[in-house]
């Protein structure tokens, strides 16, 4: 794959990004400015260019829209009702390696990748200004390698083998190189980077903290989330539990009272990561909110059992409407796309930390951070938990959000698939996209089961 990138002497903010095609070594990207990339020169820069890696990210082509909801219309939670055509090869899985979602979201994680790469390579002996000021670079260096490792994670998930009968990940490329060809590694390889990536991130953001409380901004308490999430994935318990444990009392539950309304509202205090929408960042009709409410497309719905498993003064079945006979999820309820996108909630982490307890840890801090939980949706204080009740609450807290299937996966739990659908597990993983494959000379190969 292929990285080329242009930009002016100060980035605009936000920084316009258009996907145009891979070649022979990343991604080919183009910055819609005027002068030929250059090295960062100063915090105003890095800072303008950090910016940019949110605004990939929230693209309807990731976190805007469509990678969250591959991993609930696959699930036991929710499924595609084939409404307005959104979908439907994902779903029914029958993608091609031509397949649009998959292409255009490898292309776009691989984006935010080679953004987060020119960061992690910036020299900050060459950064104008004092000593303050390349401190504070570093600290942006620091959450570049963080949101790296994210977006690796992200991309093993969706494109790795680890769950498809094979061993083989992605590629994991660490600069910006035009001229760079990269094999794909094994899936332990690319665990091993993401670990080091997240390691590393967080030690430079402690080392050179920014204090803040701004959701919208990355900061170590939300890496320290991330990291739950990836260790959760990867069964290292111990880690989730010690994660868990440093940041479980600094964000409070959404209280019942309070639940509906904050799925409209910004910077809760139980948000540890979020990216800032608004009107300017708004996908509008290509939105995550547009697919799933009623008035949308409403493409994507609420599967009838998991409706009957709320009790009926379960405060989360205010967001959940009945209509013509199927269930709608109202966690981003605004039709124009400009609600924040929330990556990461303490109410997930909690339940992290509720199953890592579960697994070689004390039940009675699984009990607390699960009845922090529950008791702040309208339900009674559980006298016990096990895993069993852990997987309902997961589903119930966090439906629609984009992380059932791969909480199927770990588990070991049957994934759902439409009746006369194929059953080959090499469709677990996406294609690798053609445009990749198919460039003279490319180490990368393609995953097997497609295109037969």
């Amino acid at each position: 794959m292929k990285i080329n990138l242009i930009k002016t002497a100060i980035i605009a903010v936000g920084v316009s990004i258009t996907s145009l095609s891979c070649s022979d070594d990343f991604v080919d990207t183009k910055f819609y400015q005027d002068v030929e990339q250059a090295p960062l020169k100063s915090l105003t820069e890095v800072e303008s260019f950090e910016r940019g890696m949110y605004t990939s990210m929230r693209a309807s082509t990731y976190y805007g829209r469509d990678y969250g909801l591959y991993a609930e219309v696959r699930s036991d939670e929710m499924y595609s009702n084939g409404y307005a055509g959104y979908y439907n090869t994902v779903y029914n899985y029958t993608m091609t390696s031509a397949d649009a979602y998959a292409r255009d979201t490898y292309s776009q994680i691989y984006t935010a990748v080679g953004k987060a790469n020119i960061l992690i390579n910036t020299d900050v002996n060459g950064i104008e200004g004092n000593a303050s000021q390349k401190d504070a670079v570093r600290y942006h260096i620091g959450q570049a390698y963080a949101l790296r490792a994210m977006f690796f994670f992200d991309l093993l998930k969706l494109y790795g083998q680890k769950y498809a009968g094979g061993n083989l990940g992605i590629v994991t490329p660490l600069k910006y190189d035009p001229k760079a060809k990269q094999a794909r590694g094994t899936v332990a390889e690319n665990e091993a980077q993401i670990e080091a990536d997240f390691i590393k991130g967080l030690n430079m953001m402690q080392t050179y903290d920014i204090s803040t409380t701004d959701p919208t901004f990355l900061g170590v308490n939300a890496v320290k989330a991330l990291m739950s999430r990836f260790y959760l994935y990867k069964k290292d318990y111990a880690k989730v539990r010690s994660l868990v444990s440093e940041i479980a009392d600094s964000y409070q539950v959404i209280p019942a009272a309070s639940y509906k309304g904050s799925w409209s509202s910004t910077k809760q205090n139980n948000s540890i990561f979020e990216l800032a929408v608004g009107v300017p960042g708004s996908n509008g009709t290509d939105s995550w909110g547009y697919m799933q409410n009623y008035n949308g497309y409403g493409n994507v719905v609420m599967d009838p059992s998991l409706y009957n498993s709320y009790s009926n003064n379960d405060v989360r079945k205010s967001i959940i409407e009945e209509t013509d006979g199927e269930y709608y999820i109202y966690k981003y309820p605004n039709l124009e796309g400009t609600d924040n996108i929330k990556i990461v909630r303490i109410e997930e982490v909690l339940l992290n930390g509720v199953e890592a307890e579960l697994n070689g840890g004390s039940l009675t801090t699984a009990l607390d951070y699960y009845n922090r939980v529950i008791t702040n949706r309208g339900l009674t204080a559980a006298t016990t938990v096990n895993m069993s009740i852990l997987k309902q609450e997961r589903a119930k807290e966090l439906v629609g959000e984009g992380l059932r299937l791969w909480d199927l996966f770990r588990w070991g739990d049957p994934v759902p698939r439409p009746a006369g659908v194929s059953t080959n597990i090499q469709l677990n993983a996406f294609p690798i996209p053609r445009a990749e494959t198919d460039i003279a000379g490319t180490l990368i190969v393609s995953n097997p089961g497609y295109d037969n």
